[in-house]
């Protein structure tokens, strides 16, 4: 894939990722989410569905920071191997990723045979 191509689908990803994270408050990831709603709801007459309802909605919000967070990780790891000449090789097998699957997912790490061998645990993460 041309570089600026590979630069251009990088940023776009990075601005999405950056949009995405940003519709969430930020907050304290490491505070129990359970323990702050109740804090939060001691002084109201509230339902216990209720509370479990922000629990619910609260360990939600963090799961997705957090995984936000990791893609933009990848996104800036994908970043320093375009500057270093290692863009679009697999990190397990070390062959070409396709361009197709770089168009899709810029940050790709793996190709997609290594990909499904991750996910499946077959093959750990580096």
């Amino acid at each position: 894939m041309d570089e600026s191509r590979a630069r251009s689908l990088l940023e776009a990803e990075r601005r999405r990722l950056e949009e995405v994270r940003d519709t969430f408050p930020v907050g304290d990831l490491s505070r129990d989410p359970e323990q702050e709603g109740v804090d939060e709801l001691a002084s109201v007459d509230q339902h216990v569905a209720d509370l479990g309802t922000e629990t619910f909605e609260r360990a939600k919000a963090q799961s997705i920071i957090l995984s936000t967070e990791a893609q933009l990780a990848d996104v800036d790891r994908a970043l320093g191997k375009l500057e270093d000449g290692r863009y679009g090789v697999c990190e397990t097998c070390g062959n070409s990723i396709p361009d197709e699957r770089l168009e899709a997912r810029p940050a790709a790490r793996y190709c997609l045979e290594d990909q499904e061998k991750v996910e499946q645990g077959v093959v750990s993460e580096p």
